[in-house]
């Protein structure tokens, strides 16, 4: 019986981990530059989903570096928008991408 309680709650534990991290799949890929859509802005956590046309989906979380622009204008994060079409300059940093230039084509 106690064996049972123990994989039912490890059971919970990754179902709870799998909800709270969103369940989806990012990419990761080498460093450089790359246009998509935004799928998703948590302003909260400053991270932003970004699909590429190779249909990738790229997971950043802007950095204290990362630059925001738009027209050449460097604008706030809340000028970020689901849909927005946008180039980003990326950084691989072992499996994670760091935002190094964000721009807003839209």
């Amino acid at each position: 019986m106690k064996s049972i309680i123990t994989k039912l709650g490890s059971l919970t534990f990754l179902l709870m981990l799998v909800v709270a991290c969103g369940g989806e799949s990012t990419d990761v890929v080498e460093s450089g530059t790359y246009e998509g859509t935004i799928q998703e802005v948590n302003a909260e956590e400053s991270e932003i989903y970004v699909k590429t046309a190779d249909n990738k989906t790229l997971e950043l979380y802007f950095i204290e570096e990362t630059e925001l622009v738009k027209d050449t204008t460097a604008v706030p994060f809340d000028s970020l928008a689901m849909g927005q079409k946008v180039r980003v300059e990326v950084e691989k940093v072992g499996q994670r991408l760091d935002p190094l230039r964000v721009e807003i084509l839209e």
